[in-house]
């Protein structure tokens, strides 16, 4: 397992990952994920509360829960523990279990939606890389990034 760490931001809240090389995808710490979803900044209480989701998603026989893997992440002890991670798939499932209007934008921020501001750029970047206007562009100079800077924003 490789220890590429990516820590994204939703409202301020850190989501982290890891990058799996083997099976080419990242796996999101389910913790943060219920931290930012239930907008609890104590670790116990949030520990505590996925114990339970757990518990009551299994006994339904939701995936969510087989699908949960064990790797180590920086504890707030400051100690590297095992973790519950989900990948991509499972985040989206795990998000679709908590009910409000705050899953639903965590969603849509994690998948990047055609409506979010990463969604509209991306989708601009990619008609940006399929025009002509690609060619008329200086790669690597700072003219050149303002230009493409400006076509997407």
């Amino acid at each position: 397992m490789s220890t590429k760490i990516s820590i994204r931001f939703f409202d301020d809240r850190e989501v982290r990952a890891l990058w799996d090389e083997e099976n080419a995808k990242w796996w999101f710490s389910v913790l943060d994920i219920v931290a930012v979803l239930t907008d609890q900044s104590d670790y116990s209480k949030t520990r505590n509360y996925w114990k339970y989701l757990k518990a009551k998603l299994k006994k339904e026989g939701s995936e969510v829960v087989s699908a949960t893997t064990q790797l180590k992440l920086l504890a707030p002890d400051g100690k590297r523990r095992l973790a519950d991670m989900l990948d991509y798939n499972g985040i989206i499932a795990l998000g679709k279990t908590f009910p409000g209007t705050k899953a639903n934008r965590f969603i849509e921020w994690f998948t990047y939606s055609d409506e979010s501001i990463d969604g509209k750029s991306k989708t601009k970047a990619y008609a940006l890389f399929d025009s002509s206007f690609i060619n008329s562009i200086e790669v690597g100079t700072t003219k050149g990034l303002q230009q493409i800077h400006g076509y997407l924003f």
